[in-house]
């Protein structure tokens, strides 16, 4: 018997922690909200922000100063893949792989392909959090099903800085990504709490995620 698939905002969730997927799936809370939404679509104006003015810039949900903001894009501007990066061929592209499915922000049209999934958050100093490493990589695999040909990378764009940032599907990311899907799959009833409190100070289900003394029924409000 065939798996069912997995979404890829399903990995991106237990991968930051399995019990915030618990939590989202039982309040069907998997929309993005709206400033999600008016984050993401700075990452389809690149072209238009890197000329805009201090008071353009000011009203927009940017993370770092104007001044901050062109000079990221500028240093864009250098990449081969500009162009596409800036005016994508594909995008929002509804992707079914083998194990996962869901939506591609852009599928540049590089050789080979190369797929970019947009986080609204901030960068890390250096590389990609965990959460956009594991489903960089599932969108990687979901196009490299669809087209029958190796996808050796994906982006994750960070565009409230005005940043892009490279993962490659190398053992260690790949490893990352099939042990998440795993916890998915493999997930019955509330999980284990984290181990990392500061994860929990910035889940939008603090308040509600209940202590090990309380029972399912009181957690989901029964």
């Amino acid at each position: 018997m065939s798996r069912a698939s997995t979404p890829f905002s399903h990995l991106g969730r237990a991968a930051y922690c399995p019990r915030q997927l618990y939590y989202a799936e039982q309040r069907d809370d998997q929309e993005p909200p709206s400033e999600v939404k008016r984050t993401r679509s700075l990452a389809f104006r690149y072209d238009e922000l890197l000329t805009a003015d201090n008071d353009e810039l000011d009203r927009l949900p940017l993370a770092v100063t104007p001044e901050t903001y062109r000079a990221n894009l500028e240093r864009l501007t250098a990449r081969d893949d500009w162009a596409e990066l800036a005016n994508p061929t594909d995008r929002e592209v509804f992707l079914r792989g083998r194990d996962c499915h869901g939506t591609a922000h852009k599928i540049l049209d590089t050789d080979p392909p190369t797929p970019t999934v947009i986080s609204p958050g901030s960068p890390p100093d250096r590389g990609v959090w965990e959460p956009q490493r594991v489903r960089a990589v599932a969108v990687a695999k979901a196009v490299a099903w669809e087209r029958e040909r190796e996808i050796p990378r994906a982006l994750v764009e960070y565009p409230a800085h005005g940043v892009v940032r490279t993962v490659r599907l190398t053992t260690r990311n790949t490893g990352a990504y099939r042990r998440t899907l795993w916890t998915v799959r493999q997930m019955e009833g509330v999980p284990s709490r984290v181990r990392d409190s500061s994860k929990c100070a910035a889940c939008e289900y603090q308040t509600s995620c209940g202590t090990k003394t309380r029972s399912l029924k009181s957690l989901l409000g029964l």
